[in-house]
């Protein structure tokens, strides 16, 4: 058996969010996911994973091709296999906590129009011109 704190495994970057890894699990992982006001994940999916993310604290947005709903302190979130899906965190602070399981963790990322930095990869750009 594992046990976490969050309060001593947060970390925070005014930059971009913050994931840290807490453990890998038969076909699976777990970790903890900071956020700043405002910051926005990359538009990614995980095609071979199933991903569900926990609102400890704070809150914010997550949207789908098809679909936007609130992500609020207590509630949790599922991402299928393969669904395209980007946080946008809110006016405070955030801590998701994050299961992710599958034959892969794999991510690919269509897109992160508010990094400037990011740029995609071959493997991305294959893997959306399907």
């Amino acid at each position: 058996m594992d046990t976490f704190d969050f309060s001593v495994e947060q970390k925070f970057d005014p930059i971009k969010h913050v994931e840290r890894k807490l453990g890998f699990y038969g076909e699976g992982d777990v970790s903890i996911a900071c956020w700043e006001p405002g910051q926005v994940s990359p538009n990614h999916c995980h095609p071979d994973a199933t991903e569900i993310y926990f609102c400890y604290e704070g809150g914010g947005i997550m949207r789908t091709d098809n679909e936007e709903v609130e992500v609020k302190k207590g509630s949790f979130v599922v991402h299928p296999r393969g669904e395209l899906h980007e946080y946008t965190n809110g006016s405070e602070r955030t801590i998701l906590f994050r299961v992710r399981y599958g034959e892969s963790m794999k991510s690919m990322t269509k897109n992160w129009p508010t990094n400037s930095a990011w740029s995609a990869s071959e493997e991305d750009v294959a893997y959306f011109s399907k």
